[in-house]
């Protein structure tokens, strides 16, 4: 049938635009893939490193508060993300399916974020409304924008090493942004506020959305969607994320990325904790301090692909989540008077979680490709929104930890000097913590099974089946195949 797969109801499904087997892109791709997460992360970064503090320093609310509002806007995205993901699915243009949320969400997104970190002169109560709905119209402005984004990664090439090789680009780019993001956005709070910090926040993350409106134009221009996903117009979203329940590889994979995100935002969000209190840095210190963090990921995440096309992904993963929590265990018990040596082991555990970090994202396009051969469906945005969901839980998850655990440490904005127990707290959520979550991770790892030489298998039978053969409907109302295809070897 040439380059038509029937699958599901008879559906004929293109597998690429020049054919299954035109896996490799340009560098110049690469980079704009890159550009679009680097755009997300101007605004993600930002409330993943600076919204807690910001509402607990700046905006003057309780840390529980804080807790809750994070916590609450997950059960909305329990609802959006799959939504997102179907009508992502389902989008038809001129620019493919996932390209133009690229190109028109970007604007509100950036003005949501701006009012976020607007600190209006309310009673506590209204400043409570007024960030709730705000923190809510930017996680779903970000859910519009960053699902699609994901599932691009999935279609702009079928080959999985090649899927490193993009992610590991994206991971560096992502490290410019934060690079930007850490080097520039509490200079410029000090220098733009004197002295008004709420000032200060307000406009120095208005000129950070303006870099990210570029970055996002960058992406659009340079990217392609070439792995055509399924046509899915006559089921619905429940009935996809059923179909794609059914596959375990996926299932592991949503596991791994929440344990990914818990463990990395915990540990992100507590750094300038960690480096206000315990190592007692100021404005530029800190920023300094979470630099290096930043550029120590940045060169795991650039060695990754060196790494992975020598060894299997899996194992990489594995071997370098296992360092990662040695170097966790190892700032623990390192005292905060010891400046330089706690700053490095800082860096080395940034380093190893930024080597696994493009390695789970491929894995992500593993798993649906598994899914694709062993039931005949592809189901990319729905399949992304679900890994997006899981993040953004972990995103939750890790923002109300830090908030009751400085809670329950008896941290206070107001003291010149914290208590033991919350300068405990605040060192278990750098460390220990995320070291006994990072162990999870690993055993879901393990479970996921699917090494390289599995993957190289499936992509030739799909290819196979692209190129050579037909195959019957599913005739279950699920759309999966009647029979389980054999396991990879």
């Amino acid at each position: 049938m040439g380059d038509l797969l029937e699958a599901g109801r008879g559906d004929p499904i293109p597998r690429t635009e020049t054919g299954m087997g035109k896996g490799s892109i340009s560098t110049l791709e690469k980079i704009g893939f890159g550009m679009g997460d680097a755009g997300n992360n101007m605004t993600f970064a930002a409330v993943v490193m600076y919204l807690s503090y910001f509402y607990t320093d700046v905006y003057g609310i309780s840390p529980a508060v804080v807790g809750t509002i994070f916590l609450s806007m997950r059960v909305v995205d329990a609802v959006t993300d799959p939504l997102m993901g179907a009508i992502a699915d389902r989008t038809r243009s001129r620019w493919g399916r996932f390209r133009p949320w690229i190109l028109f969400i970007p604007v509100p997104l950036a003005i949501a974020c701006v009012l976020m970190f607007t600190t209006p002169d309310w009673s506590d109560q209204g400043k409570i409304i007024y960030a709730f709905v705000t923190y809510g119209a930017m996680s779903l402005l970000y859910t519009a924008v960053n699902i699609p984004y994901c599932a691009l990664g999935g279609v702009i090439t079928d080959d999985h090493r090649e899927r490193v090789s993009c992610q590991s680009w994206r991971f560096v780019l992502v490290g410019v942004a934060y690079l930007i993001l850490n080097s520039g956005l509490l200079p410029l709070v000090e220098w733009i506020g004197d002295g008004d910090e709420a000032r200060g926040f307000q406009i120095a993350m208005g000129l950070m959305c303006v870099i990210a409106l570029f970055m996002f134009g960058f992406c659009f221009a340079t990217v392609r969607e070439r792995v055509t996903p399924p046509a899915q117009n006559s089921r619905n979203p429940w009935r996809d994320l059923r179909t794609l329940a059914a596959n375990p590889k996926w299932r592991i994979i949503l596991s791994i990325t929440f344990l990914q995100a818990l463990q990395f935002f915990l540990r992100q969000g507590a750094a300038v904790y960690y480096a206000d209190w315990v190592l007692g840095l100021g404005a530029t210190g800190i920023s300094i301090f979470v630099t290096l963090g930043v550029v120590g990921k940045m060169a795991g995440t650039a060695l990754s692909p060196l790494i992975t096309g020598r060894v299997s992904k899996r194992q990489v993963f594995m071997a370098s989540t296992a360092l990662l929590i040695l170097a966790s265990i190892g700032l623990f018990v390192v005292p905060g008077s010891l400046l330089v040596v706690a700053t490095t082991v800082f860096v080395l555990v940034n380093f190893f979680h930024g080597i696994g970090t493009p390695i789970s994202w491929a894995l992500m396009a593993d798993a649906e490709d598994y899914g694709e051969w062993r039931h005949r469906h592809r189901l990319t945005g729905v399949s992304f929104a679900g890994n997006l969901f899981f993040l953004k839980l972990g995103l939750a998850f890790g923002g109300g930890l830090i908030g009751f655990l400085l809670s329950w440490g008896g941290y206070d904005a107001d003291l010149e000097q914290q208590g033991s127990s919350a300068l405990l707290a605040i060192t278990l959520m750098l460390t220990l913590i995320p070291a006994a979550i990072c162990v999870a991770m690993n055993v879901a790892i393990w479970a996921f099974g699917l090494g390289d030489a599995d993957m190289d298998r499936i992509r030739r039978d799909l290819q196979a089946r692209s190129e050579d053969r037909e195959y019957a409907p599913s005739q279950d109302e699920e759309g999966a195949s009647n029979g389980p295809a054999p396991r990879p070897s």
